[in-house]
């Protein structure tokens, strides 16, 4: 009879643990096999792993800066070597399709430590004139510092990469972590510990607790951390931004990003575009292209190239190499797809290609006729499906993109340098594309969003930023 393997719950002090609390299933969301169970770790390890951080940050932070850029080095080379197997893993777990999940490790993952090692070489202060005498004998010097404990939250849909945005830069800057994983994709977490352990960082400065939301609060709140980076859904970004209180942090939630097409644009190019923003990871990321926004004159032509393209998805088994989308990861996922497209049906949309399901696996969807009062417009879907409305002038086309409670990722598409400038400065979202993709982004650029898509930016040095104090020193030295 097969057995299970049941994986560590935590790792605290340098020391992996089984979970005191209840265990957690993980299942292949393409055919519901089980790949491993975890026991979620208790209240009691949480607050020794919150401990075992606290306790490393002193030494850690004085440790040179170059030894903690030889272990970022050092982990690089490990973390290349086990990529395959750890993305094989996050495929599983997750339904992203195993390119998907390559991708997320070797150019994403992996080199979260090459370009942390570089950025916090250059990770300077100040040194500022002195302006309220007139003496001329003072000295203003404006230095950066670790914060302290670091919480990690991070999401099933990029369960190492989004993770190792503070991980990687928090140990490269001073700080300790604990990471509460998604229970959705705990496994290939612990694959990223090991890695991280092997490395040879020392005891305490990195540790890893599994459990559900709960856990996650009681973590954001604890009174020994300095710093919470927090990546999921609005309603629970709200409930982390008031349990952590005065805490530095950095919010990423969700997005309705807007992908709008003008009368102008390289038609081919944008349809490309959707097919990327549209069912890249079924339509599961928050830079997800939402809506599609297309000038009324050449939507015809639009909607065909993009249905063209569509057809051409391959769409199953994500561990096999050649499938293009794979299942949608959760239930509430598949179900609320499934609500926000017989909501648009019954108010009057029109399915031109997919709008089935088979198990976890929603067809590729694209929907025309849509209008701003129907849920697809309204919410955030992610799923695999593109919402088409059309527009006739700019001014519509940037009211209709800028009403939405979210501000994350927008996309335009023209030949128009001078429209293309008044798209960029009048949509309200923190990054706007022109004539790329809204699942587009840029490991040097701060990513982020405005109004309920979030708070703060990460990636590069705006990451140090968020787990760092700034620090005025005043000398008078004459």
């Amino acid at each position: 009879m097969a057995t299970t393997a049941t994986y560590p719950g935590a790792f605290i002090g340098g020391e992996w643990h089984t979970g005191e609390g209840a265990e957690i299933e993980v299942r292949n969301p393409f055919d519901d096999a089980l790949i491993g169970t975890v026991n979620a770790a208790s209240d009691a390890q949480l607050e020794a792993a919150v401990a075992a951080a606290k306790a490393a940050f002193p030494a850690w932070r004085r440790t040179p800066l170059m030894e903690r850029v030889d272990l970022l080095r050092k982990a690089h080379d490990i973390c290349l070597e086990r990529a395959p197997e750890i993305a094989e893993m996050i495929a599983r777990e997750t339904g992203k399709t195993i390119r998907e999940a390559e991708e997320e490790m070797v150019e994403f993952t992996v080199d979260h430590f090459r370009r942390a090692s570089e950025d916090v070489i250059r990770y300077r202060g100040q040194v500022l004139p002195s302006t309220q005498e007139r003496k001329g004998s003072k000295r203003i010097m404006v230095v950066q510092e670790p914060i302290g404990v670091v919480a990690a939250v991070s999401p099933w849909n990029f369960p190492v990469d989004i993770a190792g945005i503070p991980i990687v830069y928090g140990l490269a800057l001073g700080c300790t972590l604990v990471w509460k994983a998604s229970e959705i994709a705990p496994i290939c977490a612990n694959m990223f510990v090991d890695v991280l352990h092997e490395a040879g960082f020392p005891k305490g400065t990195v540790n890893l607790v599994h459990g559900l939301g709960d856990l996650g609060a009681k973590l954001v709140g604890h009174e020994d951390v300095g710093s919470v980076v927090f990546t999921g859904s609005v309603t629970t970004g709200e409930k982390v931004a008031r349990e952590a209180g005065l805490k530095n942090r950095v919010l990423e939630l969700g997005g309705n990003g807007p992908q709008i097409v003008r009368a102008d644009a390289d038609l081919e190019k944008a349809a490309d575009a959707a097919i990327i923003g549209c069912f890249y990871l079924a339509g599961q990321c928050c830079t997800a292209a939402e809506r599609i926004l297309v000038h009324r004159d050449v939507q015809d032509r639009f909607v065909e190239l993009l249905t063209e393209r569509t057809r051409a998805l391959k769409v199953g088994d994500q561990m096999d190499h050649a499938t293009d989308m794979g299942p949608v990861a959760t239930d509430a996922n598949l179900n609320r797809t499934k609500e926000h497209v017989a909501d648009a049906v019954a108010k009057g949309a029109t399915v031109v290609y997919g709008g089935g399901a088979e198990g976890r696996l929603h067809e590729p969807t694209i929907i025309t006729g849509v209008t701003t009062d129907m849920r697809i417009a309204e919410e955030e879907t992610f799923g695999p499906v593109a919402p088409i409305i059309t527009f006739d002038t700019d001014d519509e086309a940037i009211e209709i993109a800028n009403a939405t409670e979210f501000g994350l990722t927008a996309a335009v598409f023209t030949e128009d340098l001078r429209t293309a400038w008044r798209y960029a400065e009048e949509l309200c979202h923190g990054t706007v594309h022109i004539n790329e993709t809204t699942n587009y982004w840029d490991q040097m650029a701060p990513f982020g969003g405005a109004k309920k898509s979030g708070a703060g930016r990460e990636l590069s040095t705006y990451i140090l930023d968020a787990m760092s104090e700034t620090k005025q020193i005043t000398w008078d030295v004459f």
